[in-house]
């Protein structure tokens, strides 16, 4: 399976966010949509850096509410590993893994066309795990 399977089924809606908004805009964000990071991008759909709750909050910890007033450019993840649509699904999972983030967004010729999170590539591994189990079940009993 391969990630263009998971955006199929999720939709490629990605919540963004521009580098000159504050941190505050970005929590608005976050809490309004019930989710846990934003896509910092430019007006070209091109990913500039990832912001999540976790940035935020370690910001917090260390600088205090002053760090709501500033943009979300001195607070983002600006190395963003990435994914193209024709990854498979277990790559994300070990590059996710190893990096110790949630979310990896979807890029194609430069720009911005989906996201995945940890959440989407587990379940969409157990939907096919199972539809695997189905099928050598009915090939045992047949």
């Amino acid at each position: 399976m391969i990630v263009s399977h998971i955006l199929a089924t999720k939709g490629r809606e990605v919540a963004t966010i521009g580098p000159d908004a504050s941190v505050s805009d970005a929590v608005q964000v976050l809490g309004t949509r019930s989710i846990g990071a934003l896509v910092v991008a430019d007006g070209d759909a091109r990913v500039l850096g990832i912001i999540s709750e976790r940035d935020i909050v370690k910001h917090l910890a260390k600088t205090g509410f002053s760090t709501l007033a500033e943009p979300v450019s001195l607070h983002m993840t600006s190395k963003v590993v990435t994914c193209a649509e024709s990854d498979p699904i277990l790559t994300v999972v070990e590059q996710m893994t190893s990096g110790r983030f949630r979310h990896m967004p979807v890029v194609s010729e430069g720009k911005l066309v989906g996201i995945v999170s940890i959440g989407d590539v587990v379940k969409a591994r157990l939907e096919q795990m199972a539809r695997e189990s189905d099928a050598l079940r009915e090939y045992i009993t047949n």
